[in-house]
């Protein structure tokens, strides 16, 4: 589903976006009492760089959350998941790649853990209940995942999954997937940044920017306000 609104349907239909958005967030992640993860790495004692790769629906909003965390370094839009050896936004908008549009996140493990970032991905970044969709964006493109990329990742994740799931914390089972990083395919230069480039189209004032007001009213301490360039 293209998320492309064209700039002649004006206030009318930015008016029905900020009502559909502001409905979305009533019922979405942000409803939800989500726990601290029981299972995660400790913080380094000294500085160091480490990559986690999540998907949950459009990539923009997505890496709009992730670059406004502290301690998080940098964030890249991408492709993930699929069995093609190549990736496109194009080839990827079909459904029949098997990749889901996501981002790779790298961090500095002594400011942040592995564990905060996922209860930042399912607190405020996504909605991990719908199952291959997010608000109006369908498909198995746009589906809650989580590629990790060792054994430990693979450890924590799996851990924090069965731990929502049995805590209830959304009412309902989660839909995120759990899987090995095969490989990230970054997405084409104009996807980088999307949010902070075009804070005004619809589409980013309807469903992203509220994620990150969603970050900054929920963690804090762990909001920063320039986003990762």
């Amino acid at each position: 589903m293209s998320r492309y609104i064209p700039v002649i349907l004006g206030a009318f239909l930015l008016g029905a976006a900020l009502a559909c958005g502001a409905a979305t967030a009533a019922r979405g992640p942000a409803a939800a009492a989500v726990p601290d993860p029981i299972l995660d790495a400790p913080l380094t004692p000294t500085k160091g760089e480490r990559t986690v790769v999540l998907a949950g629906g459009c990539f923009w909003g997505i890496e709009a959350v992730f670059e406004h965390v502290k301690g998080v370094t940098n964030v890249v839009s991408g492709y993930s998941g699929g069995t093609s050896k190549t990736a496109s936004y194009d080839e990827v908008s079909t459904g029949e790649t098997g990749h889901a549009e996501a981002v790779r996140i790298t961090y500095d493990p002594s400011q942040i853990t592995y564990g905060r970032l996922l209860k930042i991905f399912f607190s405020v970044a996504h909605d991990p209940t719908q199952l291959n969709r997010q608000g109006p964006d369908t498909g198995t493109q746009y589906r809650s995942a989580i590629f990790y990329a060792d054994a430990e990742q693979k450890r924590i994740a799996e851990g924090y999954v069965k731990q929502l799931n049995q805590s209830d914390s959304f009412g309902r089972k989660l839909a995120t997937q759990v899987g090995a990083l095969d490989a990230f395919y970054p997405a084409e230069a104009y996807h980088q940044d999307y949010a902070a480039h075009h804070p005004d189209e619809p589409y980013i004032v309807s469903h992203d920017l509220p994620k990150v007001d969603k970050l900054r009213e929920q963690f804090p301490e762990l909001y920063v306000t320039g986003a990762k360039k």
